[in-house]
């Protein structure tokens, strides 16, 4: 396969990259508020349920017979595995033990499994920029995952939520490198909404798969309680949120942007994900961050400002 060529970097690009990371930062912040109300399989079931119900009458076209939908249905059904199932229920996931802070951390490993998806399966090279920014990265996840203290290095463990996110991050470095191949039909690859609509419905098999298994086969493997949904007012505020911010917008920003810049450009601009986290964090569930945060934070930036030099 050859290596995919992509855009420089313009001010508007990076503008459709930022954006997407400030809503998924919320997207942390109130998963977690809403970790004790709902399951995390039945709260991104959910969610995606109400995305396709806003998509539905932007793209209802595309669930006609010769849409191109249907004769490409192992292309959309794999990109809502990885991207509408399996992405956001690890993350869901990983925020019942894990807090918003940690989680787009950990998450900011992801340049790394960018590189080497890209260059394992999509012929792309890795310069040493990249190497050198991925580098930075990973030793700000090293910072938070060891509180900044380097004797916890040989003693390093992770906490469930952190190696959910982990894998988390892997999925969506593959999702992102997919999104450069154009094997639909042009069609629905022209409209945003369609594009989306056509993920989010294969992805809602797999999440109710997933919710399924969350409420009928995990309790009796287990012996666990049964789950259970709190509703209120407040929960359905973050259903909607999630549905329509870090879900609708993100995503359509998020594909564009790699589109023209790559996943890997645009790895580092996820990492943006974890300094908003801690800032909503601190101002809504009293998460303030500490002082290794801090440092693992300008990791962050320096990997993002050294990997975007030509």
């Amino acid at each position: 396969m050859s290596a995919p060529h992509f855009a420089p970097l313009t001010l508007g690009t990076a503008a459709l990259l930022t954006i997407a990371p400030l809503l998924w930062a919320g997207n942390a912040v109130v998963g977690r508020l809403a970790a004790d109300w709902i399951p995390p399989m039945s709260f991104n079931f959910l969610r995606w349920l109400l995305a396709f119900a806003i998509l539905l009458p932007l793209a209802a076209w595309v669930l006609r017979r010769h849409s191109g939908l249907w004769q490409h249905w192992r292309r959309f059904a794999l990109l809502g595995l990885l991207a509408i199932a399996g992405y956001n229920s690890l993350q869901y996931l990983a925020l019942h033990t894990s807090t918003p802070i940690n989680v787009t951390l950990v998450a900011a490993s992801m340049p790394v499994w960018m590189l080497l998806i890209g260059r394992l399966f999509f012929a792309a090279a890795i310069t040493r920029q990249a190497l050198v920014g991925a580098a930075l990265s990973l030793l700000g996840v090293l910072v938070v995952l060891t509180h900044g203290e380097v004797q916890r290095i040989v003693q390093l463990q992770l906490v469930a939520g952190d190696a959910w996110m982990l894998l988390a991050a892997c999925v969506w470095a593959l999702y992102s490198w997919l999104l450069t191949r154009r094997d639909e039909p042009a069609p629905i690859r022209a409209d945003w909404s369609a594009f989306l609509l056509a993920q989010i419905i294969f992805g809602l098999f797999w999440s109710a798969a997933l919710t399924a298994g969350e409420w009928w086969l995990w309790p009796g493997a287990t012996g666990a309680a049964t789950p259970t949904i709190a509703w209120s007012w407040g929960l359905v505020a973050v259903l909607v949120f999630v549905a329509v911010g870090p879900g609708v917008i993100a995503y359509r920003f998020w594909g564009e942007g790699v589109q023209r810049a790559g996943p890997t450009v645009a790895s580092f601009f996820s990492n943006l994900t974890p300094l908003l986290a801690a800032l909503m964090s601190a101002a809504l569930l009293g998460e303030p961050p500490q002082a290794f945060h801090a440092v693992a934070f300008a990791l962050i930036v320096a990997g993002i400002v050294v990997s975007s030099r030509r």
